[in-house]
């Protein structure tokens, strides 16, 4: 009973059979036509005695018959048309690829070329981005002058986008490491089973420390296989920023320098690809680039189970036959032969 008033999940093999039911108009009419073509035409006088005759116990629940034998024909019908409760299943076979989000959170990140500014136009990007990639695991790592893993490359992106919610400036040493940043986000996918192992590196300026090299680094992710999507974060020319003076902190306007040959080197020999981003919407744009280039190849079995819901149906219609000719031949058979 549960299944059959499940309709969304209700189908018929052959409802076709539901044709049957246009009979059901033409037996009424049919009984209709019987009782008045049986009943005598008298000639009276008066109606008094009639009045007081009242009709037969048995009379009365004759049209019983005529009920029983159209339940049967709506339940034959239902029968036929093969009701079914159908349950699908999905079986997702995907090839997931491995991704790490290396992100700079040095002091020039909180230039306000991008708005608000660069490290919160970055986190809003990299949230979009993780949203796209269902199948697939991504990690954070965040870099300055040292490198950090905020999140290793999970498939639980909930935790993901908690932690990027968190970076902000002043986490780390300050600085700008991006041979420790490219180190370490190859570690985390050193024992890496995915189909592709992907580094999205994003930064706004010159390696200036850090205890690797971005070269010695560069080699260890073309070891591992690891392709390397570097972005250049910055507007041409200048950019405000706030900078610590000796009245304070005041906004200022400093020079945006980013090692752009350093940066087309990495993305070059390890596969990927350089970008540079100059606002908000460009650096949406690069985003989108790389979800397209990195697809994700997801295979999508259905299958479909079905049940069978006729038989109470066909039960029910064999039951009321077989009431309706007990009746007829035994307790109405005086008022019906």
């Amino acid at each position: 009973m549960k299944a059959l008033l499940d309709w969304q999940h209700l189908t018929f093999a052959y409802p076709v059979f539901f044709g049957l039911l246009l009979l059901i108009p033409f037996m009424i009419w049919w009984q209709l036509r019987s009782k008045k073509k049986d009943s005598p035409a008298l000639r009276l006088t008066t109606l008094g005695g009639i009045n007081k005759a009242h009709a037969g116990g048995k009379a009365r629940f004759r049209p019983v018959l005529f009920v029983l034998r159209v339940v049967a024909l709506v339940a034959l019908s239902i029968a036929l048309a093969r009701p079914q409760s159908s349950n699908t299943t999905e079986n997702i076979d995907s090839e997931g690829i491995d991704i790490v989000l290396a992100m700079d959170v040095s002091g020039s990140m909180i230039a306000e070329d991008f708005k608000p500014n660069r490290i919160e136009a970055a986190k809003a990007v990299a949230l979009k981005f993780v949203d796209q990639r269902p199948t697939d695991r991504i990690g954070l790592v965040i870099f300055s002058g040292e490198s950090f893993t905020m999140c290793p490359i999970t498939i639980d992106h909930n935790v993901l986008k908690e932690q990027i919610a968190q970076v902000k400036n002043g986490m780390i040493m300050d600085g700008t490491s991006i041979g420790m940043g490219l180190a370490t986000s190859v570690d985390r996918l050193r024992f890496s089973k995915g189909k592709s192992k992907v580094i999205i590196l994003m930064t706004d300026g010159v390696n200036n420390m850090g205890l690797i090299d971005p070269n010695t680094a560069l080699e260890i992710a073309k070891a591992y296989k690891v392709r390397v999507y570097t972005i250049g974060i910055g507007t041409m020319g200048q950019a405000l920023m706030p900078v610590q003076t000796p009245a304070g902190m005041q906004k200022q306007m400093v020079n945006v320098e980013i090692d752009e040959p350093l940066l087309k080197q990495i993305a070059s020999e390890t596969g990927g690809k350089y970008f540079r981003a100059t606002g908000n919407s460009s650096l949406d744009a690069i985003y989108k680039d790389i979800d397209k280039l990195e697809k994700t190849r997801i295979d999508i079995t259905s299958y479909k189970h079905y049940a069978e819901l006729f038989f109470p149906f066909a039960i029910l219609a064999l039951v009321c036959l077989a009431l309706e000719m007990l009746l007829r031949y035994t307790v109405f058979r005086s008022i019906t032969g």
